[in-house]
């Protein structure tokens, strides 16, 4: 199948999509796993949630590849370990892999804007979601209100 765009630099796109998603799952399973304090069961109850999430995504991802006649990655994104296990440290971390997450997915409706309905919806639906996750994640390191 011909493209009108450049179906590699897609493909490369997308398995970075895929490699940082499956970072995601690991990430927020991992935070989940190290949140204690009274504010424990939503926090833990919202991180399980990214972690599925994240892999739905890197699963979609997957398949857009395979749709193109590329081959997913086995590879994981960047794992950073802080050993600093704070809430606050979390959530920053938390913010730099979804506006990276961001990033991404706007480089891939730029590769196929006007191109590929299919991929441009997809990253137009992937930017809104981690756009959301971002603002979420703003507004959960932001200093409680004392009224």
């Amino acid at each position: 199948m011909d493209y009108d765009f450049d179906r590699d630099a897609v493909i490369g796109i997308l398995n970075k999509i895929l490699e940082n998603e499956m970072a995601g799952v690991v990430r927020y399973t991992h935070y989940s796993l190290m949140v204690f304090g009274p504010h424990r069961i939503p926090l833990v109850e919202w991180m399980r949630g990214q972690a599925s999430e994240s892999l739905l995504h890197s699963q979609e991802s997957g398949e857009l590849i395979t749709h193109l006649g590329g081959h997913p990655s086995l590879k994981i994104g960047n794992l950073l370990e802080t050993h600093q296990h704070d809430i606050d440290t979390i959530l920053q971390e938390a913010l730099a892999h979804e506006t990276a997450q961001v990033g991404l997915y706007r480089d891939l409706l730029q590769a196929v804007e006007g191109k590929s309905v299919m991929i441009e919806e997809f990253a137009r639906k992937l930017i809104a979601e981690e756009e959301q996750h971002v603002g979420e994640i703003r507004k959960m390191l932001r200093p409680t209100c004392s009224r």
